[in-house]
């Protein structure tokens, strides 16, 4: 894809955010989108070659919209201001559907580029069953955050939300304790575009994505309890 078209666009929208400058503009705007669609299937296909639960993933359904949730937000900008997707097993990009672990990322107004990997914001069930799993399999979860690779690109996991105490049912001594703090279980990373061409932003992807690989692995073993 285009990356400087993309990013230029992305800046004028953030100047320009409302209807009328998105309406005029939109045979940009399909340009684009047609080109991030056709970067996430490559991305689906690089994935699953070293995580081949993600093949099935649809990648028109990775994507999430441009237009924002304005419902419960004092911002009534209708446009987000990055392109964005979210690749899982399940097809799913919500915590609250079900989507589990993911591999996301995005790019903004500011040319930056966020890759991620984990599980951000799950619900209370799922984030009570990846607790107990902290503590069930600890040696499982200490060598994944000792993984040579995942320690290089992402240092530990993001500590974004952390309870200061542990949570009910854990006890101080709980193997992993800081960890069980954790409200997302979740890696990224950030880094400037600048004058990345397309084949060079795929491979930074794929790179980044594979790195994350041990933590979406252990995360999509542990199956949340189902409650009638």
């Amino acid at each position: 894809m285009h990356v400087r078209d993309l990013t230029q666009y992305l800046a004028e929208l953030s100047e320009n955010n409302n209807r009328a400058w998105f309406v005029m503009n939109k045979p940009r705007y399909d340009i684009l989108r047609a080109e991030f669609l056709e970067l996430v299937v490559r991305l689906i296909a690089d994935i699953s070659k070293f995580d081949p639960a993600i093949a099935g993933c649809n990648p028109k359904k990775a994507l999430f919209r441009i237009n924002r949730d304005m419902r419960f937000s004092h911002d009534k900008s209708p446009y987000k201001t990055y392109f964005s997707a979210s690749i899982t097993a399940s097809g799913l990009k919500k915590p609250s559907q079900g989507g589990g672990p993911a591999y996301y990322f995005h790019i903004d107004a500011d040319g930056t580029l966020l890759v991620a990997g984990g599980e951000y914001m799950p619900p209370a069930d799922r984030l009570r069953a990846i607790r107990n799993q902290v503590v069930a399999d600890s040696l499982g979860f200490g060598k994944l955050l000792k993984n040579k690779k995942f320690k290089e690109t992402y240092g530990t996991l993001q500590t974004e939300g952390k309870l200061v105490r542990p949570p009910k049912g854990f006890d101080v001594d709980s193997p992993h304790i800081e960890y069980i703090k954790l409200k997302n279980f979740i890696v990224w990373k950030e880094q400037p575009l600048k004058k990345m061409l397309s084949d060079a932003l795929e491979k930074e992807l794929v790179s980044g994505f594979k790195d994350a690989y041990p933590l979406v692995g252990w995360l999509r073993q542990i199956k949340t309890p189902v409650t009638e």
